[in-house]
């Protein structure tokens, strides 16, 4: 596998008339094995749009296929759903799976700056070598129309690469996005260990900092986020960024649902009015 990066498929399942597909590639910005997703709609003449979720902390690329429900909405869409891993893996660097928050399953879509770390680079791999690869390899797929989407660690990731590649994306949506990590524990984790104690280096990697530099944002950033999630108020913090958005005038539709928690229930629960927003980005 090592040098070549051309996917192999290695799981395959029926779902809604289209196909949960896993492939397997080396990465060379990662440098080890990848596994990622895609769900693949029922064949039509046309190509399909692409949607990226993200995943959140100690996630694999399994866990949004197997949980959420989405591919319903993508199949009667007509858009694909692109699912990457959350981190480097199998790189055996000393400490990498010491926490559940920081290294393994935590690559917080950030390029590491610390040398120990240099291998996790999982905004480039995000932003470049994952759509190349896709271009590349399945020409039913057509990379030029891209929206993201994530949760939790990677509703952090959605936003802070749609804000950073407006140009690459047509929407962005999350349910309980990291929103202002440079201001939580789980940021101050993994900003210090991976990019060290400048920081300036951290504010490119913080969505409610990030947004106050654009000014060019049309489409409405969607964001659910669940009042009973024990995590809102220390480490997700919606109320900074949509302060930050009010403050920049970003349309943000932010939504608080009663009741629900952190989990693949509440996305779930929510998941097909994610996808139509992004599905209308799509098809403008």
């Amino acid at each position: 596998m090592e040098g070549s990066n051309k996917p192999t498929e290695i799981g395959s399942t029926k779902m809604f008339g289209g196909y949960n597909k896993r492939f397997k590639h080396y990465s060379p910005t990662l440098g080890c094995s990848m596994n990622f997703h895609v769900y693949f709609p029922p064949s039509l003449s046309t190509k399909f749009p692409v949607l990226y979720w993200l995943s959140g902390l100690t996630c694999t690329d399994e866990n949004f296929i197997s949980k959420s429900g989405a591919q319903r909405v993508a199949s009667s869409e007509g858009v694909a759903l692109i699912v990457p891993d959350t981190s480097p893996r199998g790189l055996n660097v000393e400490g990498e799976s010491d926490s559940w928050d920081f290294g393994v399953g935590a690559g917080f879509y950030l390029n590491a700056t610390q040398d120990k770390w240099k291998n996790w680079q999982m905004y480039d791999y995000v932003v470049k070598e994952l759509p190349e690869l896709l271009t590349k390899n399945f020409p039913q797929l057509d990379t030029s129309r891209a929206s993201i989407f994530g949760h939790s660690m990677g509703g952090h990731g959605a936003l802070t690469i749609y804000l950073k590649n407006l140009d690459k994306y047509k929407s962005v949506s999350a349910f309980a996005p990291i929103a202002n990590p440079m201001n939580c524990p789980w940021g101050h984790k993994a900003f210090s260990g991976y990019l060290g104690g400048d920081k300036t280096d951290w504010e490119e990697y913080d969505a409610t900092f990030l947004i106050s530099k654009f000014n060019n944002v049309s489409a409405t950033i969607l964001i659910d986020q669940g009042e009973d999630d024990k995590f809102m108020h220390d480490q997700l913090q919606p109320h900074k960024f949509e302060e930050a958005c009010r403050k920049a005038n970003v349309p943000l539709l932010l939504r608080l649902q009663p009741g629900y928690d952190h989990s693949y229930f509440f996305i779930a629960t929510f998941i097909e009015d994610h996808l139509h927003h992004h599905a209308q980005a799509l098809k403008l």
